[in-house]
């Protein structure tokens, strides 16, 4: 697995990077060598955000903490991370040559985990696309008072998606071809 860490209004030390490297590392068995984990620190005030993306095969698993200390911030990071893959464990055993994924993990949680082997679609809404600006986007988002919404986007004829984040800023997705 290929790291990159970077830290945001803070200069990491070398021990907190190994911690890291010994932390993300139990997911290495699980994961292809092409895979890329991105882990963001970020100091703001008196809490500490750790922010970990990995990228594998077309999926991606990404979980973020906020704590005092950036060390308490990456456990919980990790836990997060061994939850979603516990979770999807059904689909990656299968990637994985039936291998059992449980031997990364040295303990159950004590809550009960939704598993869920179907997905189930509850509600199918259709309507329509319209061509407008990024900012336009947004406009209608707020206004009909959801947390995403889908447009064609006028800069550059594409379907994309803008949607809000935890700290009240926007984020845009577009495909790549």
């Amino acid at each position: 697995m290929k790291y990159n860490i970077i830290g945001r209004k803070v200069n990491l030390r070398d021990n907190f990077k190994e911690r890291v490297y010994k932390k993300l590392g139990k997911f290495e068995k699980i994961y292809s060598e092409d895979a890329e984990a991105a882990v963001t620190v970020t100091v703001e005030k008196n809490r500490q955000t750790v922010e970990v993306t990995i990228r594998d095969n077309g999926m991606t698993y990404r979980a973020e903490s906020t704590a005092l200390e950036m060390n308490d911030a990456l456990d919980a990071v990790v836990d997060i991370l061994g939850g979603q893959i516990r979770k999807n464990k059904t689909k990656l055993a299968k990637k994985l040559r039936a291998e059992s994924i449980e031997q990364y993990f040295a303990e159950e949680p004590d809550t009960e985990e939704m598993v869920e082997d179907e997905y189930t679609v509850v509600r199918t809404k259709s309507f329509t696309v319209k061509p407008l600006s990024v900012e336009e986007a947004i406009l209608q988002m707020n206004m009909i008072g959801h947390e995403f919404f889908m447009f064609l986007n006028s800069a550059n004829d594409r379907l994309s998606v803008v949607y809000k984040r935890k700290n009240n800023t926007y984020g845009l997705l577009e495909p790549e071809y």
